[in-house]
């Protein structure tokens, strides 16, 4: 087939477009912006534009599909050209579900958790040498691609998003696929990360179990009260509904380890929502036929997903985690779960803060008692990205202190300071948890560990 892809440098989309050539269609394509890897990925396979922009001439009749990014807007020259021309027109999430039509599909969905859920039902299959195409959203270890599709496997793991597919639809990527084993982490609503309401966003996932194949099966985290009322309101479906919750733990010796029927099963990773998530990975391979015996026995060896609770450095029995917090409620977790996991050891818990939202009373006033368990809580909040500098003020400070309900509350307003404040810390039998939803202003973690065991 001859393919364009409108908008070809985002993570999926060129990845999909590679993983086209690679089976032997003819791939080209377009985008206003592509930064790395994409760039090195596409000139590594020969499938960079020659010129940033969009080109009608390059939408020509020959064509057999358009796949459609949702970075292109609905007024895209190329788009509005292979309307004329009536060219089949896909998003990506319809174009995969196209490839799939033969496979068993699965779908993991959720507002948190899909892909440590993803990662850990690819470790177990790929661990047992049973074949399976997918497509998740981060780069996993073990795994080159974000995409692998092929023509001879039966089944496929997809990352479900909950996002717009397209400038063509309003309806979300995960309605698309139409899956056979579908699983549902949970349910977070928040206003600042999305534009539309808390009924609507709910609305999304009972939709998406209207979309699960007649007979299919629908695994869904049945701790989560919002997932409880999705639940009850589409009974209607017939599929079958199969719910997980946290499994039986002990923790020694700062190990956590699941008991079973046979014994307990040691981890590698730790705290509730890998617990949790280790109960809806399991109840998917169980469901694709994996033995149980099977299952702990490879889970056994399964690593933090990308910044989840992440092991980043350890010093003469302190250690440094990293977690990716996006919201309070994961910030909240991510301190209970390094207590529980150390409880002899105090922690010090650095969250990172976005300095334009810092501004906003009512983002900070979220994070009320967020950080109650941490022995010493610390913001960051890199201050040197606001413009209007005038804005940094002690009262403004003082807000977020009282924000986060805790007088103790070290507020650090710049990189410099924050190296500062980690090497005159005396870190001898304290842990560091450092958190963001962002990036520490690009600094490497390990170099912030080093800092903390400086002083030690």
């Amino acid at each position: 087939m001859r393919i364009h892809f409108i908008a070809i440098g985002g993570s999926i989309m060129h990845n999909l477009a590679i993983s086209l050539e690679r089976q032997g269609h003819q791939i080209s394509g377009s985008d206003d912006q592509i930064v790395e890897p994409s760039r090195s990925h596409l000139i590594d396979a020969g499938l960079l534009p020659e010129q940033l922009g969009w080109f009608e001439e390059k939408i020509t009749d020959d064509i057999d599909a358009v796949i459609l990014g949702a970075h292109a807007l609905i007024n895209n020259p190329e788009l509005i050209k292979a309307q004329e021309l009536g060219l089949k027109i896909y998003s990506f999430p319809e174009f995969i579900q196209e490839l799939s039509q033969d496979k068993t599909r699965v779908v993991i969905a959720g507002s948190y958790g899909k892909t440590t859920i993803m990662s850990m039902v690819m470790h177990v299959l790929k661990n047992l040498n049973r074949p399976f195409d997918y497509l998740v959203g981060a780069q996993l270890e073990g795994f080159d691609n974000l995409i692998e599709i092929t023509k001879t496997n039966k089944i496929i793991l997809i990352e479900g998003d909950e996002n717009v597919a397209s400038s063509l639809s309003s309806k979300s990527k995960f309605m698309f696929y139409k899956p056979n084993i579908a699983l549902i982490s949970g349910i977070n609503w928040n206003e600042y990360s999305t534009t539309i309401t808390f009924d609507h966003y709910l609305k999304q996932f009972e939709d998406f179990i209207n979309t699960i194949e007649a007979k299919g099966t629908l695994i869904y985290n049945k701790e989560d009260k919002y997932l409880q009322k999705i639940i009850a309101d589409t009974k209607s479906c017939k599929i079958n509904r199969h719910g997980y919750q946290i499994p039986e733990y002990a923790i020694n010796k700062g190990v956590t380890s699941i008991k079973s029927a046979k014994g307990d099963v040691p981890l590698q990773i730790f705290g509730k929502h890998n617990l949790s998530n280790i109960a809806g990975a399991y109840t998917v391979c169980e469901w694709l036929g994996i033995k149980k015996e099977d299952f702990f026995e490879t889970i056994k060896t399964f690593k933090s997903s990308i910044r989840y609770l992440e092991f980043v450095s350890s010093f003469e029995g302190s250690v440094v985690y990293q977690d990716f917090a996006h919201t309070p409620k994961k910030l909240k977790a991510s301190i209970h779960a390094i207590k529980e996991q150390f409880p002899s050891q105090k922690l010090v818990a650095i969250i990172e803060l976005n300095a334009y939202d810092s501004l906003d009373e009512k983002f900070v006033s979220q994070y009320k008692d967020t950080m109650n368990e941490a022995d010493l809580p610390v913001v960051f909040i890199n201050m040197e990205s606001i413009k209007e500098v005038n804005k940094c003020t002690t009262h403004l400070l003082e807000d977020i202190r009282n924000a986060f309900n805790r007088s103790d509350l070290d507020i650090v307003t710049n990189l410099g300071d924050l190296y500062k404040f980690l090497e005159n810390f005396k870190s001898k039998g304290n842990n560091l948890l450092l958190m963001s939803s962002g990036n520490y202003s690009g600094v490497n973690l390990t170099e912030l560990a080093d800092h903390f065991f400086k002083n030690y």
